[in-house]
């Protein structure tokens, strides 16, 4: 099974391409590990972020997407831009799209304890998050 895992930050879209294969998690590698939305209000704008995140889906055959859902209100609340794109991969056809909250993650985290160091994944330290999450989500 291959996930896209994403963290929704102000105008961008942190990815985490993630496979878990026998019981083996993998990293494969990606061209892409962040996706940033010009306007939240020009409708090419946004056409466009949802056809690039179609077309990486595609390619790198992903049916899975979760995302690591954000607060709605008070301090710590998402953007209405992190929204929009929350929105605009919900309607993408053909992904199924899965939201994990951080009492969520912790829970699984808990149970399965990450067994490797985020530092030597390979990733990038703005792709923690997204990492984080889609392992727990792969972790049931």
């Amino acid at each position: 099974m291959k996930i896209f895992a994403v963290e929704l930050k102000g105008n961008e879209a942190h990815l985490c391409l993630l496979s878990l294969e026998q019981g083996m998690f993998s990293i494969p590698d990606c061209r892409t590990q962040k996706l940033m939305l010009q306007s939240s209000t020009d409708f090419e704008s946004m056409r466009h972020f949802q056809k690039t995140f179609s077309k990486l889906a595609e390619d790198y055959q992903v049916n899975q997407v979760v995302i690591k859902s954000r607060e709605t209100r008070g301090k710590h609340a998402g953007s209405a831009e992190s929204f929009k794109m929350e929105a605009a991969i919900q309607l993408i056809e053909g992904l199924e799209v899965s939201f994990m909250s951080n009492t969520d993650v912790k829970e699984k985290l808990k149970r399965n304890p990450l067994s490797v160091d985020f530092r030597s994944t390979g990733l990038r330290q703005f792709q923690e998050n997204a990492f984080v999450t889609g392992y727990a989500f792969l972790s049931k």
